[in-house]
């Protein structure tokens, strides 16, 4: 059994990996910023947590994830306005990155996207930029901590069923939300997936054995 907290636990991958991680025996916490959410959190089997991690700082978000054994970060603006963009997916995360460190909590898994990092190739003018520079400085800042880090980057997200199979780095293409949070609990269980950058799609090979590879 581990005890794992879950950042943005209202998003659509997180409440996918609460009821996951609950189903087989591990204890969630699910921290989300509107309290409206909560029953829709606890459903999962989650302890239902409500917080702004934008406004927390570290100290405080140390004390939040203290006493879990890992830290799955899924949390994000959402887009449209670029100064909440930096703030919740590049400062927040960093924030609760040190935060992590701070309270002794090794494991560290980090959602992101496919194609992520400082060569992002998005234009400066187009809507997705902030996102994308935020997530590069996140993403480059748990690498470069002592965290057993990982960090997820699925391609285009749908809301289709979970097949559980994937492919592995081929090129941008799509993959359910039902399928990240399986393989994001699927990471959080295999050593094999610390310190590794994990970029898929849906594809034809079992979750596990392509995590394996």
């Amino acid at each position: 059994m581990a005890r794992v907290i879950l950042i943005g636990g209202h998003g659509k991958v997180a409440l996918q990996l609460a009821r996951i991680l609950t189903e087989r025996g591990d204890e969630v916490t699910s921290v989300f910023r509107n309290p409206d959410h909560s029953d829709d959190v606890a459903d999962t089997g989650a302890d239902p947590v409500v917080a702004d991690i934008e406004r927390l700082d570290t100290d405080a978000l140390a004390d939040l994830v203290s006493g879990h054994d890992a830290v799955v970060f899924s949390a994000g603006a959402g887009g449209g306005n670029p100064e909440r963009t930096y703030a919740v997916d590049r400062d927040a995360a960093i924030r609760t990155i040190d935060a992590a460190a701070q309270a002794g909590v090794g494991r560290f898994v980090m959602v992101s996207y496919f194609g992520a990092g400082p060569d992002h190739g998005v234009a400066q003018d187009d809507s997705f930029f902030a996102y994308a520079e935020a997530k590069a400085a996140a993403d480059a800042y748990l690498r470069s901590s002592e965290l057993a880090w990982t960090v997820l980057g699925p391609g285009r997200l749908t809301l289709e069923p979970a097949t559980g199979k994937i492919a592995l780095g081929k090129g941008k293409g799509e993959v359910s939300r039902a399928d990240v949070a399986l393989v994001a609990a699927a990471a959080l269980a295999d050593d094999s997936t610390i310190r590794r950058t994990i970029e898929f799609n849906n594809g034809d090979i079992p979750i596990a054995s392509a995590l394996a590879d």
